[in-house]
């Protein structure tokens, strides 16, 4: 008979202790040991049955040279944005994880795309561990979500949605959410680190098996990642981050993991009541209310993925009050405006030491590569002259320790949407100008050092 014990397993990275423990000595996290009854046997111990599909077929070994090695057509949606952050579609039979905060679209988004999938004929089943039926049929009738293969299943156990699964034969699953789903086979509460480890593994081998894909909705924690052990991340084949300001419409959705695609790319969303729609050019959304020659303020083009966006960076100087200096950014990374700021005191004779500087990367986007550089570092020395930039000026480049621009990658791609967004100047590492040809209608200028980039711009 099997013989039930009792352990401690914290709920952000799933370690275990046979006694609890105020802080996690595995992830340093406060509080989240929670008790769990484990059953244990040795010679009766349940072993999982040979993975079969919906027609009872069982999964067999093949010779890697027998296998069609064709490449999986994508199923394309009626978000373009959507395609682009999954590498240029939906992969049948794909396990995509989509987490972000409480109420930021993530229903919205996946009820959209379940209704536009079933228009096109393709078999749809939306499981909601979190809302009656009703109630999605409520949000269903304000998004216009209608069509005849497009089903509701209100479910919390995994033995009901995967008989249901094998009666339906959907092509499309959706999960709302993990958190909520229950295990039969496992003790543990709903919402466990156990709980969640098994309902993600019999999800993955209803995926893999009968060529389902399934988008499973995941909750993250109040530090931005998704709740539950980090095992969650490495088992589904797609990881997406839906972001944004509650206060703002704007939602961008990233991807940090992508088996079928790049990890870099970005879709930009607009919330409106009726739903989520596209936003085609957020370059302009993000400048339109840039003041022109504004001091402290310069534009940059930098890259998310394929698609290069202009993204106002907004920086104020100001003398410091206090003993220590402080330094605040707002989308970029505090250390790298740390880093800039000690390159420009010590190359660009510029005293910063006795400055509080606050940062920003304007409409709420974060911006994290190098070429963003060289625009940062024009910003704070704009603000500390009180002097502004120019409003047709763009600022491409990565500032090294010794004051030289260093070159970036597809500087053609960048410099071609500053043109077409009207910009009459655009700053490039001088390194980058070998081997192509700018376009016309914008002059590009070869910079070497950090001190001939703000002569050239600032004056």
């Amino acid at each position: 008979m099997a013989r039930v014990k009792t352990q401690y397993v914290c709920q952000n990275c799933g370690y275990s202790s046979p006694r609890y423990l105020g802080r996690c000595p595995n992830c340093g996290e406060w509080n989240t040991l929670v008790e769990e009854q484990v059953q244990s046997s040795s010679s009766s111990a349940t072993t999982r049955r040979p993975t079969t599909t919906l027609t009872g077929l069982v999964a067999k070994p093949q010779k890697i040279g027998e296998i069609n090695s064709h490449e999986t057509p994508r199923v394309k949606t009626n978000l373009n944005e959507l395609n682009r952050v999954l590498g240029g579609g939906i992969v049948p039979g794909s396990l995509i994880l989509i987490g972000g905060d409480p109420g930021i679209g993530k229903s919205t988004l996946l009820l959209q795309v379940s209704g536009q999938l079933s228009s096109e004929h393709h078999r749809v089943l939306y499981v909601s561990g979190e809302e009656s039926a009703t109630q999605i049929k409520m949000r269903a009738e304000r998004l216009d979500v209608a069509a005849d293969d497009f089903y509701i299943y209100p479910e919390t156990n995994m033995d009901s949605i995967k008989d249901t699964i094998r009666e339906l034969k959907p092509e499309y699953v959706v999960i709302d959410s993990v958190q909520t789903m229950q295990a039969t086979d496992v003790t543990s509460a709903i919402g466990s680190v156990s709980q969640i480890r098994e309902v993600t593994a019999q999800l993955m081998q209803i995926a893999k098996s009968n060529n389902i894909t399934i988008f499973v909705v995941g909750h993250v924690t109040k530090g931005g990642a998704i709740a539950g052990p980090k095992i969650l991340e490495h088992m589904v084949d797609t990881v997406l981050y839906f972001e944004g300001d509650l206060h703002h419409t704007y939602r961008i959705l990233r991807s940090v993991k992508n088996r079928f695609g790049s990890t870099n790319e970005l879709g930009i969303f607009e919330m409106h009541t009726n739903g989520l729609s596209e936003v085609k050019n957020p370059s302009e959304i993000f400048l339109e209310e840039r003041l022109k020659d504004a001091n402290g303020s310069a534009v940059v083009v930098s890259l998310e993925g394929t698609r290069p966006i202009l993204v106002e960076i907004q920086a104020l100087v100001t003398p410091t009050v206090y003993g220590n200096a402080q330094r605040t950014a707002t989308g970029l990374n505090r250390n790298r405006v740390s880093l800039i700021m000690a390159v420009l005191e010590k190359r660009a004779s510029l005293m910063l030491q006795n400055q509080d500087a606050y940062l920003k990367a304007a409409g709420g986007v974060k911006l994290d590569e190098p070429a963003i550089d060289l625009a940062i570092a024009i910003s704070i020395a704009s603000s500390y002259r009180d002097k502004g930039t120019k409003a047709t000026d763009a600022f491409v480049g990565e500032v090294g320790l010794t004051g030289e621009i260093r070159r970036v990658n597809r500087i053609e791609q960048r410099v071609a949407e500053a043109q077409k967004l009207g910009f009459k100047r655009i700053f490039v590492p001088k390194n980058n100008l070998k081997g192509w040809q700018a376009p016309t209608g914008i002059e590009v200028i070869g910079v070497t050092t950090l001190r001939q980039a703000l002569r050239l711009a600032l004056g």
